[in-house]
C-alpha cells in the first residue's frame, strides 16, 4: 500500500522565528492554532517544545474522535518541525520560510499519510485541506496577537 500527501500554504505577517515558535511551543502556542472542531484533548506526555515532545490528542475525523499520539522531531531546528504518529499511518511536517526580507513567515503543513483506498484517500485529502486552511488562519490571527 502506498502514500499519498495533503498540504496547504499561507503567508503569515509575522517573523518566520516568531512564527515558528508558536508551532514548536505544544503547551502554550500550538494549542490556540489547531482547529477546535477537529482537535480536542491536546496533552503533552514529555517535553513541551520542539524536538522530544510527545502528544497525544483526538481528531475528529466525519464525526468520529480518532485518538492519535505523535512524536516531534525538528530535522532543521527553527525552520522544520515534523509530527510522526506512533502508528506509522502519517507524517505531518510544519514548514516555516522567511520571506518579504524576514517580516513574513510561508507556512506550509503538509501531511504525507498511508493509503486507504482511493475513495477514502480522496475524502481525506478534502476534510485535512479545510482542516489546514483554519489551521493556518488560526496560526496568523494568533502570531499577531502574541
Amino acid at each position: 500500500m502506498g502514500t499519498f500527501n495533503i498540504s496547504a500554504s499561507a503567508l503569515i505577517t509575522a517573523p518566520a522565528q516568531h512564527v515558528y515558535g508558536i508551532i514548536a511551543d505544544y503547551r502554550n502556542g500550538h494549542p490556540h492554532i489547531i482547529p477546535p472542531k477537529y482537535f480536542r484533548n491536546l496533552v503533552v506526555e514529555e517535553g513541551g517544545t520542539g524536538a522530544g515532545t510527545k502528544i497525544r490528542f483526538e481528531m475528529i475525523l466525519f464525526g468520529k474522535a480518532q485518538a492519535a499520539q505523535s512524536v516531534i522531531t525538528e530535522p532543521e531546528p527553527g525552520r522544520i518541525l515534523v509530527e510522526s504518529t506512533t502508528d506509522g499511518l502519517a507524517v505531518t511536517s510544519f514548514i516555516v520560510d522567511a520571506v518579504e526580507g524576514g517580516k513574513t513567515a510561508k507556512v506550509t503543513i503538509s501531511t504525507e499519510m498511508k493509503s486507504m483506498g482511493f475513495v477514502a484517500n480522496l475524502l481525506i485529502k478534502f476534510l485535512f485541506k479545510r482542516i489546514y486552511r483554519e489551521e493556518l488562519a488560526l496560526l496568523a490571527e494568533y502570531a499577531l496577537r502574541k
